[in-house]
């Protein structure tokens, strides 16, 4: 998990009103803004500000500040245990952010549950993708070379209508 760090790519940086516009101005999924929001209840958090591919989160006390991307929150030290639903937080160590620690958010798990209801699309966005295909059945290999035998005059193999070169 490599993060850019710094301002945004246009060297801007804007705050956010709050939580809620914050994740929608990121595109983060909707599965996922409960989750966000425990965590940052969890931790305490009092700004918001865009960093073009993270929402930076301002802790109120001490504490580095959390980095919010579109599938992991980023900033948490060793020691720390994030509850959120009534369980603790599984912590990886940051690639690009050392010496913290990341979550991974609920979507991007591979043991979500398959049939997660996501919020439907309004007009003007892009359809849903096409379902998958049944696979196809693997290629019939070629049966073996027939034998159409011999010709005693020349010994060329007959062909299927049984001629050959020389008649």
């Amino acid at each position: 998990m490599n993060e850019v760090q710094g301002p945004t790519p246009t060297g801007t940086s804007r705050p956010y009103k709050s939580l809620t516009e914050a994740l929608r101005g990121q595109r983060i999924d909707p599965v996922n803004h409960d989750f966000i929001r425990a965590i940052v209840d969890a931790v305490g958090v009092s700004t918001f500000i865009d960093r073009g591919r993270y929402i930076e989160a301002i802790r109120r006390g001490d504490g580095a500040a959390l980095h919010i991307g579109r599938t992991y929150t980023n900033g948490f030290t060793e020691d720390e245990i994030v509850v959120v639903g009534g369980r603790p937080l599984p912590l990886a160590p940051s690639e690009g952010r050392a010496p913290y620690f990341y979550v991974t958010h609920p979507s991007e798990l591979p043991s979500a549950p398959a049939g997660v209801a996501r919020p439907s699309r309004t007009a003007g966005t892009r359809a849903p993708a096409k379902p998958k295909s049944e696979p196809r059945a693997p290629k019939t290999t070629p049966l073996d070379e027939r034998d159409y035998g011999v010709c005693d005059v020349c010994f060329m193999v007959k062909t299927p209508s049984g001629g050959c070169a020389c008649t």
